[in-house]
């Protein structure tokens, strides 16, 4: 039997978008929330497919952090007094939904738990989100 869960998640980060003409070129912080829906198979032993706090503590790892692209020259001089996370590519909400989409299935994998992620939303505004939705897996 498959079951499902969800989970929603906020965290505040900052970022900024290297190769964007506008606002979003500036460093600037958002109050991010992720929404996850995960299925599999129930761990029978426990009967939790995933414990929700392993999804928020994935997650978390943005909080109160600055993304940033590897390629920004900005890493370099912010990194001599806090730490960045960098992306292989622009930290969009299009981006930041795969990455944690694929952090996510990877812990669970490490878990040794058959839970995958199916959808996940990742909104950077109460009025706009990025939603990548794995069909078939």
């Amino acid at each position: 039997m498959i079951s499902r869960i969800f989970k929603e998640v906020h965290c505040d980060a900052s970022h900024r978008l290297l190769h964007y003409k506008g606002k979003c070129a500036c460093l600037h912080g958002h109050r991010w929330k992720v929404e996850v829906w995960m299925e599999g198979q129930v761990d029978g032993r426990t009967g939790i497919l995933v414990d929700y706090n392993t999804i928020k503590n994935v997650i978390e790892r943005y909080d109160h952090q600055i993304i940033l692209n590897e390629q920004d020259r900005m890493v370099a001089a912010i990194l001599a007094f806090h730490p960045v996370i960098t992306t292989p590519g622009e930290p969009t909400s299009e981006l930041l939904a795969t990455l944690i989409a694929g952090m996510l299935n990877e812990e669970c994998e490490r878990l040794g738990l058959t839970a995958r992620v199916t959808r996940i939303r990742v909104w950077e505004s109460p009025t706009c989100h990025a939603e990548v939705i794995y069909e078939g897996q």
